[in-house]
């Protein structure tokens, strides 16, 4: 349903790139809009410019709940808090509160699907991407990739056609406001993550459901049974429903699944082998997974097995995932930047087998790090420690036990040192493995900064280093 924005007053919280694309999208539409950000305008210049030729005003330097006074809705991007004033007193004043996501679904025209997960979203969003851009069948026009990640689609959805295709990665935070779900909704896993947001886990899950809670009976909802947060919304799909996982599939249901290493789809009782097994290029038993997922989500959208085969052929990766960055002095650097959560280190920990040295920090969101402490107990050769969550993680590992793994553990202030603190304990045979676990938020803007640093500090070691 498109909305009239014309006339519209509209408060827009936060000058990055969601902000941005939306004030755009709203501004040529007609509304009044209202950019506001903490930031001021000499620290805001690029992005001033860039909307330069649009009718629209800055409120800039504070947030002050005074901007939604006769303000029909307010928009807070991804970044912003729930306990910000303009969203307290926006909620005080009964004034709606959406995003850039819901805009987009109001207005695209053609067919759409959603992906969200705690972890493994980009991953499988572009393997999705990837499939369709390559499908040769013809049954969509063009093939839309965005949301969460690459460019914000609300920048696209002019141009778009009802024969299109749009596939986003949709984040809990772009989520939560949704009152529109996507004609195919998939839900890849839900552990805890964002608690710093979203307060508890009921909240966080309740933000996911969004997806699949406005579908119709028409819509398909895709879902990860071996995780039991995402397997939990079963009862939420009012349309057809398919799982994907590596547990049997069960009897009568439809889904994807793996029997003796091969992947197949089965629907309505036919069984369709999958020929993508042999042609995975990506590290660790979660990212199999994924491809599985994004199998399941592209059977879904109607594409053949083997545009599944070609869009999963010559994958080896999103940038700042499991990333191979460099082998030096024998030893080999990977940069998971994106791994935000202990959940996700656990994973990228797992997809190794050799001796580890493992760079862990950054800033906390409110989660649970004892599992992963067990972990680093029993695989970790070598531990750096670096960040605000230092003394968190320090807490959740306990007294250092000599002669027990790891084997020497350091902590350090920022994550320059904690690369620099790595290089002195590798060897050749040794993975160095940078998995954080925490937010880049302490020294970084956002999780990839952190990662090109990474990377431009690894790639400048010489062999004389030591």
């Amino acid at each position: 349903m498109t909305v009239n924005w014309r006339e519209k007053k509209i408060v827009i919280i936060g000058a990055a790139r969601q902000g941005l694309a939306l004030a755009r999208y709203l501004a040529r539409h007609g509304a009044q809009v209202t950019i506001n950000d903490r930031r001021t305008a000499d620290e805001l210049v690029e992005e001033r410019k860039s909307l330069s030729k649009l009718n629209l005003d800055w409120a800039l330097g504070a947030h002050d709940p005074q901007l939604v006074r006769g303000c029909d809705v307010v928009f807070a991007s991804g970044g912003v808090p729930l306990d910000n004033p303009i969203v307290v007193a926006a909620r005080e004043q009964g004034i709606p509160l959406s995003n850039d996501t819901q805009v987009f679904m109001d207005a695209v025209p053609c067919k759409t699907v959603g992906i969200t997960g705690s972890a493994g979203k980009t991953t499988t969003t572009t393997l999705v991407g990837r499939i369709a851009q390559g499908a040769s069948s013809g049954q969509y026009g063009r093939v839309w990739i965005g949301g969460n990640i690459g460019d914000p689609l609300i920048n696209y959805v002019d141009e778009m056609q009802a024969s299109d295709l749009a596939i986003l990665e949709i984040s809990s935070f772009q989520a939560e406001q949704m009152t529109s779900s996507p004609d195919i909704a998939a839900v890849l896993n839900i552990t805890p993550n964002h608690l710093d947001r979203h307060g508890t886990m009921d909240n966080y899950i309740a933000a996911k459901s969004q997806v699949l809670k406005h579908q119709s009976q028409s819509g398909v909802a895709v879902l990860g049974r071996d995780d039991p947060g995402a397997w939990g919304l079963s009862g939420e799909a009012r349309g057809r429903l398919f799982s994907f996982g590596f547990s049997p599939l069960p009897e009568g249901a439809d889904g994807a699944y793996v029997e003796d290493d091969r992947f197949f789809i089965r629907q309505a009782g036919q069984v369709v082998p999958l020929p993508v097994a042999e042609v995975i290029e990506l590290r660790g038993e979660h990212n199999r997974l994924n491809v599985l997922a994004a199998c399941a989500i592209a059977h879904a959208a109607g594409f053949s097995p083997e545009a599944m085969r070609d869009g999963v052929r010559g994958f080896r990766g999103v940038p700042h995932r499991l990333e191979f960055v460099r082998t030096w002095r024998g030893a080999q650097w990977y940069n998971d930047s994106i791994a935000t959560a202990p959940e996700r280190t656990m994973a990228a920990i797992h997809s190794f087998g050799g001796p580890l040295i493992l760079l862990l920090g950054g800033r906390d969101k409110d989660l649970p790090w004892e599992d992963l402490a067990k972990l680093v107990h029993q695989r970790v050769d070598h531990l750096v420690i670096f960040g605000e969550a230092a003394e968190k993680i320090e807490t959740a590992l306990g007294p250092r036990v000599p002669g027990n793994r790891p084997f020497s553990q350091v902590r350090v202030a920022s994550l320059k040192d904690a690369v620099l603190a790595a290089s002195r304990v590798a060897q050749p045979g040794f993975v160095v493995l940078f998995s954080p676990g925490g937010t880049s938020y302490d020294e970084f803007k956002d999780f990839a900064e952190r990662g090109e640093r990474f990377k431009e500090w690894v790639l400048e070691f010489s062999e004389t280093l030591r």
